[in-house]
C-alpha cells in the first residue's frame, strides 16, 4: 500500500538551510552552510509527532558522517519509528568521461553511510551528459559495479538531470543495468505536453516516488489538477512504495505545505 513520506528538502528552511562542508565536490553545488534550525537528530520525533513514519534524506542535511553521529541518527529514526526509505545522492556524474570514476568511488563510500543508517535505499544521480550511447553505457556500467559491493542498500536512479531526461534514456539505462538498479521516479521533474505519456511509460519501473508538487499559475496555491493527474499515472501503474512528499511553496509554513500536499494525495491514494 503506497504511504506517504517526506522529502526532507521539503523541510530545508525548517532545518535551517544545512549543507555540509563536503557535500559538494564538484563544481556547481551548493555552498555550504551549517544550519541554524531544527537539527536532523530532532527531526526523526518532529515527523512522528506530524503523523509521517517514512522519510528520505538529503545527502548534504547531514552535518558530519562520523560513525558516532550515523549512529545516534540510526538511533533517532528508530526511536522514533520512522523508516529511512532512502538516502539521496544529489551530485556526482557517473556520466562523466573526465570524472566518472572519482564519482563512482565517492558514491561508493555513501553507500556504506547509507547501511549504516539503516536506509533502504540510496538515490545516485544518473548523470549529466547529454543523452548518448556512449553516456548511458557508461553510467549504467558504473552502477553495475556500485550495485555489486552494496549488498543490503537498494541503488535507484530517478528521472532527473541531463542524461535521464525522458522516458527513452530512463528505459534505456534500467535495461542496461540489468534489472540490478531500481528507479524513483519524480512527479515534478518532466514537464510539457507530453508529461503524462512520459511519466506513464516509466511508472510501471518506480518503487520510490518523489511526490512534487508544483506552485499554481498565479503562485498562491498549489497546482492540484497537475499533482492528482500525475499521481494518478502511479495509480493506474499499480504503484506501492513511499510517496515523498517535495514541497518548495507557495508560502513559507513547510508543514502547512506537506498536509496540502498530503489532502491531495489521498483523493488518489486515500490510505496514504
Amino acid at each position: 500500500m503506497p504511504i506517504a513520506a517526506v522529502q526532507s528538502w521539503s523541510l530545508q528552511r525548517t532545518l535551517g538551510r544545512p549543507v555540509a562542508a563536503d557535500a559538494f565536490p564538484w563544481p556547481g553545488g551548493m555552498e555550504a552552510h551549517p544550519g541554524d534550525g531544527l537539527p536532523l537528530l530532532e527531526l526523526p520525533a518532529r515527523l512522528a509527532d506530524r503523523g509521517f513514519g517514512v522519510v528520505q534524506l538529503c545527502h548534504f542535511q547531514l552535518p558530519t558522517r562520523d560513525a558516532g553521529y550515523l549512529a545516534d541518527l540510526r538511533g533517532a529514526l528508530d526511536d522514533a519509528g520512522v523508516t529511512l526509505d532512502a538516502l539521496l545522492l544529489d551530485t556526482g556524474d557517473l556520466s562523466s568521461p573526465d570524472h566518472g570514476d572519482e564519482v563512482e568511488g565517492w558514491a561508493r563510500a555513501w553507500i556504506d553511510d547509507a547501511a549504516a543508517l539503516g536506509a533502504a535505499r540510496i538515490r545516485i544521480v544518473g548523470g549529466r551528459q547529454e543523452p548518448s550511447a556512449e553516456a548511458i553505457g557508461a553510467a549504467a556500467a558504473r552502477l553495475r559495479r556500485l550495485v555489486e559491493g552494496s549488498p543490503g542498500v537498494r541503488i535507484v536512479t530517478e528521472n532527473w538531470r541531463e542524461l535521464l531526461s525522458g522516458p527513452d534514456v530512463v528505459l534505456q539505462l534500467l535495461d542496461e543495468t540489468q534489472g540490478l538498479v531500481g528507479l524513483l521516479v519524480d512527479l515534478g521533474n518532466w514537464g510539457g505536453p507530453t508529461k503524462y505519456d512520459d511519466l506513464r511509460r516509466i511508472a510501471p519501473f518506480a518503487e520510490t516516488c518523489h511526490a512534487k508538487c508544483h506552485a499554481s499559475a498565479d503562485g498562491t496555491g498549489l497546482d492540484a489538477a497537475d499533482y492528482t493527474r500525475s499521481l494518478q499515472v502511479l495509480a493506474d501503474a499499480g504503484f506501492d512504495g513511499a510517496l515523498a512528499l517535495v514541497f518548495e511553496g507557495p508560502g513559507d509554513d513547510e508543514w502547512a505545505g506537506l498536509d496540502a500536499e498530503r489532502a491531495i494525495v489521498r483523493e488518489v491514494f486515500p490510505n496514504a
